[in-house]
C-alpha cells in the first residue's frame, strides 16, 4: 500500500493496525485504513478532531491545515498532548503532535509524529512525511 522511512535503530512496536517507532522521547506512529474519500480540513475538524480530543490526555488544540508533501496533499492536525508516563519515574511531559493524513485511491495513510514541546523536530518530521511513497 505505501512505504515510509523512519530513523534506523528506533524500537518498533505493534498496537493493532498501527506500528510505532520510538527513540527516547520521540515517536512515529504509522497506520493504514480504507477511506472512501480523501480527508479535508472540514471533515477532519468535524469528525476526527472531536475523537482525538476525547481520547487524548492533556489535549490542547492546534491548527488543522492542508499542506503539500511529495506524495500529494495532506491534512495536518497539530496539537499538544500529555506523553505516556515514563516507566521508571512515572513522570509525563507535554508533547507536540503532528498527525498527517494522506489519501490515495480508497486508502488512507496516517503518520502521527510526537516529541517534547520545544524540541527541534521540524526538519526530521518533514523528512519522514516526505518519504511516504504509495506502492500503487
Amino acid at each position: 500500500m505505501f512505504t515510509v522511512k523512519v530513523p534506523e535503530g528506533w524500537a518498533r512496536s505493534q498496537n493493532g493496525p498501527a506500528t510505532a517507532f520510538t527513540d527516547k522521547l520521540n515517536t512515529v506512529r504509522v497506520e493504514a485504513r480504507p477511506a472512501a474519500s480523501a480527508p479535508t480540513v472540514t471533515s477532519v475538524r468535524a469528525t476526527e478532531l472531536p475523537q482525538i480530543r476525547s481520547s487524548t490526555p492533556g489535549f490542547t488544540p492546534g491548527d488543522v491545515t492542508l499542506v503539500q508533501r511529495k506524495a500529494g496533499p495532506v491534512v495536518r492536525i497539530a496539537y499538544r498532548a500529555q506523553s505516556p508516563a515514563n516507566p521508571v519515574t512515572g513522570k509525563t511531559t507535554q508533547d507536540e503532535v503532528e498527525r498527517d493524513e494522506f489519501w490515495k485511491a480508497g486508502n488512507e495513510a496516517i503518520l502521527t509524529l510526537s516529541g517534547p514541546v520545544g524540541a527541534d523536530n521540524v526538519d526530521p518530521w518533514r523528512t519522514i512525511t516526505d518519504s511516504l511513497r504509495w506502492l500503487r
